[in-house]
């Protein structure tokens, strides 16, 4: 029996990790890994339900992975890993989508805001069953809390619900997971557009800060990221953006906002802003220099991402056993 609770979580390979992706998750991973027993995915199965350029999706796989340890996870202390790696996971998925009911994907709000522009007839049966793949993902290392961001609550209640369904149909399987919102930089928003969450697949590269952003195109972006109306810096719900730079400040400097805001009452956004440039370059530049240098050296992060599904395999094997002998497959 392991000793230490379990955490469970993942990020897509789908496009350069940006700003928001450290401070709402991988600090957070990071935080974690001396507490629990920590499974840290590269979620690449996921990355399948929109249409990817294979070459483009290999690239970002090691690209999440270099980032991944650039920013401070251990592989002797956290199990990082390719989802595609152990097969369990689709297997789990597929008897879970016998668990699943259609009622509830079809209530998911994520799927709908995907489907808005093209149409829900016109989306991917993986988009809309992905919910269940994230409940495989999950439970397959019986997880006892999964740190995600406030938008995938709605994911988070169905894992539990599947989970509880599945221990209520066939015998006490799975452990029903909790969910875990980091307190500060849980939620980041677009630079050029605060009402917008801070996204890869903005249609403009100004609203995000990848971790890999050169050092002035850092200053640039943040010298160019909307403000509010008026001139004092305070976190207040008519100031989307000052408040959402004020997160992204506290977030990388260890500090709360109100101190933040402390120290620049009187001053003006011009003074603000400059500082919050150096903080978010001194914050972010040795993830990209680290990240780039394993970069360098695609074989020797292959071989650790292996070496971590071996571990992976290892506690989900069992899982799936179980589940499926329950279910009469055995």
């Amino acid at each position: 029996m392991h000793s230490k609770e379990r955490v469970f979580s993942g990020i897509q390979p789908s496009g350069t990790s940006h700003l928001g992706t450290y401070l709402g998750a991988l600090k957070n991973f990071v935080a974690l890994q001396d507490d629990y027993e920590t499974f840290y995915c590269i979620v690449d199965l996921h990355a399948l339900t929109t249409p990817r350029d294979p070459k483009v999706l290999r690239s970002s796989v090691r690209e999440i992975a270099a980032i991944y340890l650039a920013a401070g996870l251990d592989p002797s202390r956290a199990i990082i890993f390719r989802q595609s790696s152990v097969g369990e996971h689709a297997e789990l998925c597929w008897l879970m989508n016998c668990v699943a009911k259609v009622g509830e994907l079809s209530r998911m709000t994520q799927f709908k805001d995907k489907t808005q522009r093209g149409g829900a007839e016109a989306a991917s049966v993986g988009l809309y069953a992905y919910p269940v793949l994230q409940a495989a993902d999950i439970l397959l290392y019986n997880a006892h809390l999964v740190p995600v961001g406030e938008d995938q609550r709605q994911h988070l209640e169905l894992a539990r619900t599947l989970a509880r369904r599945f221990n209520n149909l066939y015998g006490d399987t799975f452990v029903v997971p909790e969910i875990m919102i980091p307190k500060t930089g849980a939620r980041i928003m677009a630079l050029d557009e605060p009402t917008a969450k801070m996204s890869k697949s903005r249609p403009t590269p100004g609203g995000y800060i990848s971790l890999l952003d050169e050092p002035d195109e850092i200053r640039r972006k943040i010298r160019r990221a909307k403000t509010d109306s008026g001139t004092e810096v305070t976190a207040t719900p008519d100031k989307p953006a000052i408040s959402n730079l004020l997160g992204i400040y506290a977030g990388l400097s260890n500090r709360t906002v109100p101190e933040v805001e402390g120290q620049y009452r009187g001053k003006g956004y011009g003074d603000f802003k400059k500082d919050l440039a150096e903080v978010v370059v001194e914050g972010l530049s040795p993830i990209r220099e680290r990240a780039l240098e394993l970069l360098d050296d695609p074989r020797e992060l292959d071989a650790l991402l292996e070496s971590g599904a071996e571990k992976a395999r290892a506690v989900a094997r069992p899982v799936l056993r179980d589940a499926a002998s329950r279910m009469g497959l055995d």
